[in-house]
């Protein structure tokens, strides 16, 4: 709306009277019509440079060379999550407490050297999928026949995640499944079917996991096994007594779930030495992964905790684990998923945690740390532009998917995504500010409703542009789902020499990824099989080098968030097409040197009987 205004005498002009007593001027001469022109011209150019040299620099338009397509129907990986009911007295924050569940595994279940993918359900009476590869890049569903559908069951529990290895070096994977409920573990009879030894083997137990991860922990070649607690064990969500179930703290929670730590015999069954080896602790954790961070040939244990810091485990010997203070707990109150990658090609791993973020209400960012820990006994805070801020992110992967040499990051994100005109935020944000006992209270907390919160937030793809810099690229390679992403994997299921993606969204359809890259780029692959070592390699460590870059990876046990990739390692080499070489860490201790390994094809690489 426009005001009147009442303009005062310019107090730089003469009075009246002055005025009056000026000499008359003439007119002045007008100017040719071509001298206006030309000062039309220059006034319009110098009016234009101005606005152009006052505008901010242009966002630079993200290139990629690679695509992506998503074909999940297409092949086969037919599936959409859902989620259980839990006890009325807290079904008002339903979407909250199962808010998670959406998971996926990889394993060559078959041993026939294709990777096949394991998808969790979580409502009572949902079956799991087991999607079985046919090595032409279609999959075909096979989980009741395999004895591993019909898992969850009430009185038994949800399903959140799983991870295969093999426990007594049969040469068949073996698979674990964590739930809300008992936990569960399966004997591969290596026909394609599984066994349940779930109380046999030691492993049942009733907890809240969101997470595992194998390890062998004093390198005696049997897998151990990590199992993080979320919710306290005492609880029962379908039969609640006290509504003090959630956290006590938006940043420094104690009153979660108990983490497990079992011991493998090697026969198929385990024992609980949680309390020996110093790993059971009260924090809501989400995710773990395993690498050797002091670099004194011992697996170290890597923790992410909701609403609390990260967490290092330094394996003592394999008698036991220390947490170090490495400069975790500071920067990080939100961890969703952990995973190593190499962002620089220089022989040292960095460690990404996906966090919250939602401008407003709270902002703690993704954390992507350089290892240090050997000569600073640090782990150094690197991240930076696109890579600190994807939103509500959960499930991230180191994936070259360019094979350009340089590791990308894909992150999905988002948590609940129903009505877009009505947000939880809010209320989120005022719960915040009550003390320990008020959040803690479900009762306390506002009826989520229709409402989203941090919903329909698109998935992002990260290329690694060199010097531990990211820029996202989604949207440039075909990556527009607005799902509720929860886990991710990679592999080369194609067995191609390239990575694709599958991702579980939490109440919504599986996706699948079919990358393209620039065909020009070369690529390399090593599945290892270890003999003194866990069959399974799982911990082995190999650096590659070609040209002038040197790539480090390891065998991962778990990762990532309720979800373990593709256990073969995986290079792009960009346009080096000549021999490589390998140099082999096993689990075991024993090294090997792999000379003149032929690029764009599988290598298999069998530990050697003697050293």
């Amino acid at each position: 709306m426009s005001k009147d205004r009442t303009t005062a005498t310019d107090a730089r002009q003469p009075p009246p009277a002055a005025r009056e007593a000026t000499p008359p001027q003439q007119p002045p001469r007008r100017p040719a019509p071509w001298r206006r022109g030309v000062a039309v011209v220059l006034f319009l150019g110098l009016v234009g440079i101005a606005a152009y040299l006052g505008q901010p620099d242009p966002k630079p338009i993200a290139v990629a060379d690679f695509r992506m397509e998503e074909v999940a129907r297409e092949v086969g990986l037919v599936f959409e999550h859902k989620a259980g009911d839990l006890d009325p007295k807290i079904q008002h924050i339903q979407p909250h407490i199962l808010g998670v569940g959406a998971a996926v595994s990889v394993s060559d279940v078959e041993g026939d050297g294709d990777p096949d993918l394991y998808v969790t359900n979580s409502a009572f009476g949902a079956p799991n999928a087991l999607f079985l590869n046919q090595g032409d890049g279609t999959f075909v569903e096979g989980a009741r026949a395999a004895g591993i559908a019909d898992l969850n069951v009430v009185g038994r529990g949800l399903c959140m995640g799983s991870i295969f290895g093999d426990v007594d070096n049969d040469g068949d994977e073996d698979l674990f499944v964590y739930r809300y409920g008992y936990t569960a573990f399966f004997l591969n009879n290596g026909d394609g079917t599984f066994t349940d030894h779930s109380a046999a083997s030691g492993l049942e137990r009733w907890m809240y996991s969101n997470a595992a991860t194998w390890i062998d922990v004093d390198r005696d070649g049997f897998l151990d096994l990590f199992v993080g607690g979320y919710y306290r064990e005492e609880i029962d969500l379908w039969n609640i007594d006290d509504t003090s179930i959630m956290h006590d703290s938006q940043d420094y929670a104690s009153n979660g779930g108990r983490n497990y730590f079992f011991k493998g015999r090697g026969d198929g069954t385990f024992e609980d030495v949680s309390d020996r080896y110093g790993i059971g602790g009260s924090r809501w954790t989400m995710a773990c992964s395993i690498a050797d961070f002091d670099r004194d040939g011992w697996m170290d244990l890597y923790v992410a905790n909701d609403y609390n810091g990260e967490q290092l485990f330094r394996n003592v010997l394999g008698t036991h684990f220390e947490e170090t203070d490495v400069g975790l707990g500071h920067d990080s109150k939100s961890g969703m998923s952990v995973h190593f990658g190499n962002v620089r090609n220089d022989g040292r791993f960095s460690v990404f945690v996906t966090n919250i973020s939602r401008r407003g209400y709270v902002f703690h960012g993704n954390n992507l740390r350089e290892n240090r820990v050997e000569e600073t006994g640090q782990l150094v805070q690197t991240a930076r532009g696109a890579a600190i801020d994807t939103g509500w992110a959960w499930g991230a992967r180191f994936a070259d998917f360019d094979n350009d040499g340089l590791e990308d990051l894909f992150v999905v994100n988002g948590f609940v995504s129903a009505n877009p005109d009505r947000d939880y935020w809010y209320y989120a944000g005022k719960l915040a500010t009550g003390s320990g006992r008020i959040i803690a209270d479900a009762a306390n907390w506002t009826p989520f409703e229709d409402r989203s919160q941090s919903g329909f937030e698109r998935s992002v793809v990260l290329r690694n542009q060199g010097r531990g810099s990211f820029e996202d690229v989604a949207e440039v390679v075909g990556v527009t789902d607005l799902l509720d992403g929860r886990a991710i994997v990679t592999g080369d299921f194609r067995g191609v020499g390239v990575l694709d993606v599958v991702i579980a969204n939490q109440k919504g359809p599986l996706l699948y990824y079919r990358n393209s890259p620039k065909p020009d780029n070369n690529w390399i692959s090593l599945d290892l099989t270890g003999t003194r070592s866990n069959r399974s390699a799982i911990g082995a460590e190999v650096v590659l080098e070609w040209g002038n870059q040197i790539a480090l990876r390891v065998v991962e046990g778990g990762g990532g968030f309720s979800s373990q990739s593709d256990r073969r390692l995986f290079w792009g080499l960009g346009e080096h097409a000549g021999p490589v070489r390998a140099r082999v860490l096993w689990p075991s201790g024993r090294a090997q040197v792999l000379e003149d390994l032929e690029s764009g094809r599988l290598h298999l690489i069998e530990e050697p009987a003697a050293d």
